[in-house]
């Protein structure tokens, strides 16, 4: 009975001081023991394969660093991984990869992705001459133009950017997205001689007339109202289309007289199936036989294929 009450004595007495069960160890040592033990049988299950527990320290130090310094992979991952940046975005990231972010391969890039054509491309660049700073001078020079086309492109001719020359214009018009088409409208229909150039750029060989007329007025966006600069666009377009497809305008036996009927056809059809305060459409059968009124050698599988593309497609100067 003693002996009893003494071990329970004992044994409260040893679990105050940190101690449990039979074989008297501590709760650290027993905390070691369990983390040898489960160390132990990870690794023997990473037996013939990259060792589990080092892969885990080193995710765990990837995580630390935040992001993987391009500096450290090859050049052609670096300068691939950087060609996804805008300008403002490189920018940035010069201030962390000075090295890459300013290469010019990665700023020649992003001129031409955004102005196709400059005149400076195709000449030998003056002393001193980098990417990066044309870059920002074609900013600069869209920001103008886009404000006074005049100064705009003045501003291009005395950075050396364009030549003095229509066709350079219209080519740098035809292969830049940047500029602000209510304003590059009013700098065309003052300036005849850059619209021709700028016709001329399109090849509508093989397509649909609908389908052209959309891409002509894709880049040459279209007035808002009829006068003397819509009927100048139409004739243009007419005489480009003819040109690209002699062999059509043979078989169907149009001529650009037609082809400039058709286009109004097209306009005013679109604008009739488009606009909701038109409420009584124009059905298919009143398009064939206004359209052949006025052009009377179309056919009237023609001109019907002509209305369907308007009425699945939509406008041709949206």
């Amino acid at each position: 009975m003693g002996q009893g009450l003494w071990r329970v004595a004992r044994n409260q007495q040893l679990q105050q001081q940190g101690y449990s069960g039979p074989g008297y160890l501590t709760r650290e040592h027993g905390r070691r023991v369990a983390a040898n033990v489960s160390n132990t049988s990870h690794r023997k299950q990473a037996q013939g394969g990259i060792h589990i527990y080092h892969l885990l320290k080193t995710r765990k130090s990837k995580e630390q660093e935040g992001f993987i310094n391009l500096e450290m992979l090859p050049p052609e991952l670096s300068f691939t991984i950087l060609s996804y940046l805008n300008a403002t975005d490189l920018c940035l990231a010069s201030c962390v990869w000075q090295d890459l972010a300013n290469d010019e391969l990665l700023w020649q890039g992003l001129c031409k992705s955004t102005w196709g054509h400059c005149s400076i491309y195709n000449k030998n660049p003056p002393l001193g001459f980098s990417f990066r700073k044309l870059y920002m001078q074609l900013d600069e020079g869209s920001l103008t133009f886009n404000a006074n086309p005049d100064e705009g492109v003045n501003y291009f001719m005395s950075k050396g950017i364009l030549d003095d020359s229509p066709k350079e214009i219209a080519k740098f018009i035809f292969c830049t997205r940047t500029l602000n088409w209510k304003k590059l409208r009013i700098y065309l229909d003052e300036r005849r001689d850059v619209l021709d150039d700028l016709v001329t750029l399109h090849n509508f060989r093989n397509q649909f007339l609908p389908n052209a007329l959309r891409e002509f007025f894709r880049h040459i966006h279209a007035p808002e109202e009829r006068g003397e600069y819509l009927e100048t666009l139409i004739t243009k377009f007419s005489h480009r289309f003819c040109a690209c497809n002699p062999d059509l305008m043979r078989e169907l036996g149009l001529s650009p007289d037609a082809v400039y009927v058709l286009c109004y056809s097209l306009i005013l059809l679109s604008i009739d199936l488009t606009s909701p305060h038109v409420k009584n459409k124009m059905s298919k059968r009143e398009f064939i036989r206004n359209t052949r009124r006025a052009a009377q050698n179309i056919s009237e599988d023609f001109v019907g294929h002509l209305y369907d593309n308007i009425y699945l497609i939509g406008h041709v100067a949206a």
